[in-house]
């Protein structure tokens, strides 16, 4: 075996050696809407293309919250954590999940025509809170 697999291997070995030694740690997931305040946002269609709207949630995961017709209105159910601030969205297990994000685009290019909907101050924002939104020629565009 010539000089350059040996080199190769050791330093291989180096480098795998430290990935053996990861700790995994029990996580405790919060499930439910106790202690949560509801924030459903509603999202209406008032243009002519249909639009997808999304929540980021940790670690780079995305999830489709509704998709929507012209001419019609989604209501995506958001929970406010009041100790914390944070804002989540319920999984089919009922797992609390973060969102980072929430945003609406045009339906098939929903990311790179999105418009961020940003929730306001934790605490502002009580009942629903109500959205339209319609599509121009490149972008989806959304306000009160």
């Amino acid at each position: 075996m010539d000089k350059r697999f040996w080199s190769f291997l050791s330093t291989m070995i180096c480098v795998a050696g430290p990935a053996a030694t990861v700790e995994l740690h029990h996580i405790e997931v919060r499930r439910g809407t106790e202690g949560l305040t509801s924030m459903p946002l509603v999202v209406a269609n008032t243009g002519m293309a249909p639009i997808s709207c999304s929540a980021a949630l940790a670690h780079w995961y995305s999830t489709v919250l509704a998709e929507i017709a012209p001419g019609t209105e989604a209501t995506v159910p958001l929970w406010l954590d009041p100790k914390s601030g944070t804002i989540t969205i319920l999984n089919d297990k009922e797992e609390n999940m973060p969102v980072e994000a929430l945003y609406c685009g045009i339906a098939g290019r929903a990311y790179e025509t999105r418009t961020v909907l940003v929730p306001d101050t934790p605490g502002s924002w009580t009942g629903t809170r109500k959205v339209a939104c319609a599509a121009d020629a490149d972008r989806l565009r959304c306000g009160r």
